[in-house]
């Protein structure tokens, strides 16, 4: 689920980055036609290219908050699971010995054979 709202977001932000250097083209366009000098219309592609700079980097904070969000959900739903489903556990019970049995340092089992 997380991973699937990530998608989204980070669709809603390209859509967003889309829009804003559509709009960049569109100021330069008409900054463009004003202009009178060829000065004038460099810096007008510079201001450009400097909006449509700014929104990339705008694009990538956003997929890094989304990516962190994402990973600050997944992290509080899986400590309050623990928490949750956990049973209390006494010391010396014999809710201390588990039910599986332990492998050696070699990666063999008790009655193991090799």
């Amino acid at each position: 689920m997380q991973s699937a709202m990530e998608k989204l977001s980070n669709m809603g932000s390209v859509a967003k980055k889309k829009l804003k250097i559509c709009r960049a083209k569109l100021n330069e366009k008409v900054q463009k036609a004003s202009a009178k000098t060829a000065e004038e219309r460099k810096i007008v592609e510079e201001r450009r290219k400097a909006a449509e700079a700014e929104t990339k980097r705008e694009l990538h904070e956003a997929k890094a908050r989304h990516a962190a969000q994402k990973l600050r959900t997944r992290q509080s739903h899986v400590l309050g699971h623990r928490l949750h489903h956990q049973p209390p556990v006494e010391e010396g019970s014999a809710a201390n010995v588990p039910a599986y049995p332990i492998a050696s340092p070699e990666g063999y089992y008790p009655g193991h054979r090799i």
